[in-house]
């Protein structure tokens, strides 16, 4: 492996050398089956051992914290309110996505492409935004055109009124279209005032980039009025509905994407999202074609392991297992279809880069470091924060634009023949 694939400081050569941890064939069968206890691995000098320690003990209470949130709401389904659907989440329709695996998998089985002339309203946004200049911000929402895989869900989905409109917000410079790089945030963390700063937006803006924030389904103004907390409905709908929760952002992230490029005139597009964010980016590695580069940070790759260790929900769903006499593998099967592992990515080793955090204890970096297998050891960035407070963020930022200036990842300004460069 060459040693420039790992572009930070923190990582130790023992880890450079160290043999890859993900296994071949079908992963959710062959990836260890106490993988959430598997210890992390990292050898690190005293002051970064200190730095990674107490922010790993920060994760681990907000990982409870969110643990208790998911075990409060995970055993009563999504909402009272949609109790009229009458859906219940059964073995059978479980079975529908492990078969779409059985045989490696192809993900445009379960990915479909999104329909045609999808309108897309701009509006003026009114709050949450940095106010760029030479430029706009301008809010964009559309009807989600995504069809549940499983036809049971259906009527689930109608439902579903406030999670039906995909909505994000676009800075764009008044001289354009410009290469545009778009983010996604993580579980319960959709505000747009916090991810502009936490992306660095305004940074990436004024170095010449157009930049776009798109929000996930049953996220902001997409969770239904009953919901406890932003995103409770993504996870808390049953295993089926992660799935399909899964393939409708998928689905609304490719209508945004064509929107950008059919009526924007957007020629260049980069992908970057934080946690679910990175889940979301990862797959779209492996459905979307075009993209200049894809940046998942912190990703969750493998749900079902991560859950486990989010207690008391992973307690929950171990009672789960026993009920079924399931395996976790079996549980991981039938997730597969909506898991970036199963996938060959779209794009080069060389137009990937990994972010992971070195005492995150809510995505743990063995997650990072799966897909960092999986992805033939692309370019990684280790970070000595957890999930919450990513300390050294200025040094990765600076590692996202420089991967992004070697991609050509830029704006030329025919007006006067210069190049400025986003980067």
């Amino acid at each position: 492996m060459p040693r420039s694939s790992i572009v930070s400081r923190i990582a130790h050569d023992s880890y450079r050398r160290a043999p890859s941890i993900m296994p071949g064939g079908r992963w959710w069968d062959n990836l260890e089956s106490n993988f959430c206890d598997l210890p992390e691995g990292f050898e690190l000098e005293p002051w970064d051992w200190a730095r990674v320690s107490a922010t790993a003990a920060v994760d681990h209470v907000v990982r409870t914290w969110g643990g208790t949130l998911l075990a409060a709401t995970l055993p009563v389904g999504y909402l009272p309110s949609l109790a009229s659907a009458s859906y219940t989440d059964t073995p059978k329709d479980w079975q529908l996505y492990a078969d779409l695996v059985a045989d490696g998998g192809d993900p445009m089985s379960f990915f479909r492409e999104p329909p045609a002339g999808v309108r897309v309203v701009r509006y003026e946004p009114h709050w949450g935004f940095f106010r760029p200049a030479a430029g706009r911000c301008i809010g964009l929402k559309f009807t989600s055109p995504y069809s549940p895989f499983n036809k049971r869900l259906k009527r689930t989905f109608r439902a579903y009124r406030n999670n039906s409109v995909a909505r994000a917000r676009y800075w764009r410079h008044d001289k354009g279209p410009r290469p545009t790089l778009v983010a996604i945030h993580g579980f319960m963390a959709d505000p747009y005032w916090l991810n502009e700063r936490f992306f660095s937006l305004q940074h990436f803006y004024d170095q010449g980039y157009d930049v776009v924030l798109a929000t996930l389904p049953h996220h902001g103004l997409r969770a239904e009025k009953s919901s406890f907390y932003s995103g409770q409905g993504f996870f808390t709908a049953g295993i089926s509905g992660i799935n399909e929760h899964m393939g409708q952002a998928i689905c609304d992230m490719r209508v945004l994407l064509r929107y950008l490029r059919r009526e924007c005139g957007v020629e260049k597009i980069a992908v970057t999202g934080v946690s679910l964010g990175g889940w979301t980016a990862a797959l779209l590695a492996s459905v979307e074609d075009g993209l200049e580069a894809v940046i998942p940070n912190v990703p969750v790759v493998s749900p079902v392991d991560l859950l486990l260790e989010w207690q008391p929900a992973g307690a929950i769903i171990r009672a789960g297992l026993f009920s079924f006499r399931w395996s976790v593998r079996r549980l991981r099967e039938i997730v597969a279809v909506t898991t970036p592992l199963t996938y060959a990515p779209k794009l080069p080793s060389e137009r990937l880069m990994i972010i992971g955090g070195v005492g995150d204890r809510l995505v743990p970096p063995k997650h990072s470091r799966l897909l960092w297998d999986h992805w033939g050891r692309c370019r990684i960035h280790w970070f000595p924060g957890n999930h919450v407070l990513h300390l050294d963020r200025g040094e990765y930022i600076g590692q996202m634009q420089s991967f992004l200036k070697k991609l050509d990842f830029r704006h030329v300004d025919s007006g006067d023949g210069l190049m400025a460069e986003a980067g």
